[in-house]
């Protein structure tokens, strides 16, 4: 048998959906199981236990409707038994009616209906990981029990002084505000004087990250925005002692690969999309204001994140001191 899954297109999304890999998997294991995923997320693909091949997918190449019809099609050699699709838009439903699998599946949105062979309703008030785990249990009428989200980083050099720092997010609204990451900076470099902090942060995050730098002083941070690949920011965070974060990407990876970590929240619903496993995670959250968790991607009361801006730096140092 032959699967593909189209994985999600969101970093954290897609970390989230190694249980669901895993799970295909314990369902089907004697299956071939490939993936499609966006080239620009490319570097994690490989490090997604139990995959025999990785399809990468670039909106610049296959542009609109058109092109994703036209990189389906480039599959259909294949001849695929099952294509599980995870994200919910038309075009994902496009792409793999495109590669004429047998069975498509996937849940009933955006009027996808015509375009799977297999449709199922989105269990709501779900974690991430189990909603997508969902589709599958839907599909096989079978209870799946084993749920980890997991990657292998594939260098592994431990610093047992090393702490990662992220304070960015692709929404506005779940990144810390510069003047607060100054200030936490400087209390942590205060209080954990033989520690290294490394600040992380993707090309497109290196100016906020620079600037947010330029206004601490201390020999014991370095910088690394915009200097790390994806598999190189898992390597450097399996051999980290922790991880502060804010609600992200990063917070994923560091927990799939068993680093500690700290996550900050404000705006986003942990209930939905925390890091799934339990084990060395701590959530921290102001939950000072009533519109927590307002779940939007910019903050329309005050501007800047407030619900991040009062996250108490107590509670912070005291969650750190745990692992150093």
């Amino acid at each position: 048998m032959k699967i593909l899954i189209r994985l999600p297109n969101w970093l954290g999304d897609v970390v989230m959906s190694t249980a669901f890999v895993d799970a295909v998997r314990q369902s089907y294991p004697d299956a071939k199981v490939e993936v499609i995923i966006k080239k620009e997320l490319g570097g994690i693909a490989s490090l997604i236990p139990g995959l025999n091949k990785v399809h990468l997918f670039s909106k610049q190449e296959y542009p609109g409707l058109a092109g994703v019809y036209r990189f389906g099609k480039t599959l259909q050699a294949e001849k695929y038994d099952l294509f599980f699709c995870l994200p919910d838009s038309l075009s994902s439903a496009v792409m793999g009616w495109a590669t004429k699998a047998k069975k498509r599946i996937g849940f009933g949105k955006e009027g996808r209906f015509f375009l799977m062979t297999n449709t199922y309703k989105k269990p709501a008030n779900l974690h991430r990981t189990d909603e997508y785990i969902s589709l599958l249990e839907q599909f096989t009428a079978k209870k799946i029990t084993e749920r980890v989200v997991r990657l292998q980083a594939k260098t592994i050099t431990n610093n047992d002084n090393q702490v990662v720092l992220n304070f960015n997010s692709e929404a506005v609204s779940r990144r810390m505000p510069i003047d607060k990451s100054r200030e936490l900076i400087n209390t942590l470099t205060n209080t954990f004087k033989d520690t290294r902090f490394v600040v992380v942060g993707s090309p497109k995050e290196k100016d906020y990250v620079d600037e947010l730098l330029s206004g601490t002083e201390s020999n014991q941070i370095e910088n690394y925005a915009g200097k790390t690949s994806l598999a190189g920011l898992c390597n450097l965070m399996a051999s980290s002692k922790a991880i502060l974060t804010t609600d992200s990407g990063p917070a994923h990876l560091a927990n799939s690969l068993g680093t500690p970590t700290i996550v900050l929240f404000g705006a986003g619903n942990e209930l939905n999309t925390a890091p799934y496993n339990k084990e060395n995670l701590k959530v921290i959250r102001a939950g000072k204001l009533e519109c927590e968790p307002c779940v939007r991607n910019t903050c329309k009361l005050y501007g800047i994140p407030k619900c991040m801006q009062l996250i108490d730096e107590i509670e912070i140092i005291n969650a750190l001191s745990l692992y150093l």
